[in-house]
């Protein structure tokens, strides 16, 4: 398979599409870990997240919100990567085995659709604000809360820019 057709294959397209790769993985015996953001501008920061969320698992599951969701979220003018590309980004990482789009504000339904093994999240939530941590952890699975890496945010990065 060349890389082109790997990385594609990894954006999956629907909730069908989901639900069945989830299915399977966990039919191989595999664990599944679960994240979600919108990924704007990919950093260091989110790299480091993705690979140590990545690390908790066999699987690692990643849930991008869609353009009108992040315009909701962050406002107009975000984001500045379209979803395809924020998409494509991840689903080129070694590390992340799917990528997802949703367009609710939160996650919620689509991590009961996959129900994950491992729920992560970055250092800015605690396990209490994780959107699915309850329903996660009432199906016998965990919440991991990963740290971030000091001086990285996609925040920051654009407001430096606009110092420029």
């Amino acid at each position: 398979m060349h890389k082109l057709e790997w990385i594609r294959n990894k954006i999956l397209a629907d909730d069908i599409n989901v639900s069945r790769h989830a299915q399977m993985w966990r039919t191989l015996g595999k664990k599944i870990v679960f994240t979600n953001g919108c990924f704007d501008i990919l950093h260091h920061g989110h790299l480091d997240y993705l690979a140590r969320a990545a690390d908790l698992g066999n699987i690692l599951i990643v849930g991008v919100n869609t353009d009108a969701s992040v315009k909701r979220l962050k406002g107009e003018e975000r984001p500045l990567n379209n979803q395809n590309d924020r998409a494509f980004q991840l689903a080129s990482l070694l590390c992340v085995d799917a990528v997802c789009l949703f367009d609710e504000d939160t996650p919620e339904s689509l991590i009961k659709l996959v129900n994950p093994h491992v729920l992560a999240k970055g250092g800015d939530y605690t396990e209490d604000t994780i959107v699915g941590a309850k329903h996660v952890k009432a199906n016998g699975g965990q919440v991991e809360v990963i740290p971030f890496v000091d001086g990285y945010s996609t925040s920051s990065l654009i407001a430096n820019i606009k110092k420029l």
